[in-house]
């Protein structure tokens, strides 16, 4: 199993991608970036950050203007962060 902070990390690298690709909605990089600063709370457990990042990202998913790649980005960052252990 891998580190949850590793995990964490490679995540944040692929929000980043998201908010810096201008073919994606406002919004969506918006809530992209929102994510990236709850992923990088190190006062929180991984565990949490990674259900709070989650949450919003569903929410992201569901836009109807988010663009296919972003939307195919978004289900690996997902995916990646159910990963994480609940400790």
């Amino acid at each position: 199993m891998s580190d949850p902070e590793e995990t964490i990390r490679q995540c944040v690298q692929i929000l980043e991608r998201i908010m810096n690709d201008d073919s994606v909605p406002r919004n969506i990089r918006k809530g992209a970036e929102e994510v990236r600063n709850i992923l990088l709370r190190e006062d929180e457990p991984p565990a949490m950050r990674a259900a709070t990042g989650i949450s919003i990202l569903d929410e992201l998913n569901n836009d109807p203007n988010i663009p296919l790649h972003t939307r195919t980005l978004v289900w690996n960052i997902v995916s990646n962060l159910e990963t994480i252990p609940v400790e």
